[in-house]
């Protein structure tokens, strides 16, 4: 009975230890009111000490899956330019496997500009896919989903 009940802790704690380490980022999302009608939408990675999430924009001898956002149509709202990141970008440069990286450690803002076609209450939604190592390995890339309101 008592190795059963070791078993199943150890099985336990092994599951919850993966499951921190699983995911690595926190994402939270938002929207602010610029002027009339134009909003700057809000999506923030906060990264677990240790790791470190892609830039949008690699190197060309780069293997990292970049940061990548897609926005569901909607009628109601246009995107305004291109998603900009602002945060301390590292550029990461492995000798031994001859590739580079853009990446971010700690907290990057990821923000898009959007316009609100007349006075109607919307929101902007998609999914953000981005992946995350630390100095050991690499996660598969991961797809996070949001809803974001304009308000």
């Amino acid at each position: 009975m008592k190795k059963t009940i070791l078993f199943f802790t150890l099985a336990f704690s092994a599951v919850v230890g993966f499951a921190q380490v699983a995911s690595p980022v926190n994402w939270t999302f938002t929207s602010k009111k610029v002027s009339d009608n134009v909003y700057e939408v809000q999506m923030v990675a906060t990264i677990q000490n240790g790791w470190h999430l892609y830039s949008q924009s690699q190197p060309k001898d780069a293997i990292a899956v970049p940061t990548t956002f897609e926005f569901s149509k909607n009628p109601l709202v246009q995107l305004d330019g291109k998603v900009k990141e602002a945060g301390k970008m590292e550029r990461f440069t492995d000798k031994d496997l001859g590739v580079s990286a853009n990446q971010y450690s700690k907290l990057v803002a990821f923000s898009q500009r959007v316009k609100l076609k007349g006075k109607a209450k919307s929101n902007v939604s998609g999914n953000v896919t981005y992946q995350t190592c630390d100095d050991k390995k690499c996660l598969p890339p991961k797809t996070v989903n949001f809803n974001i309101a304009l308000k």
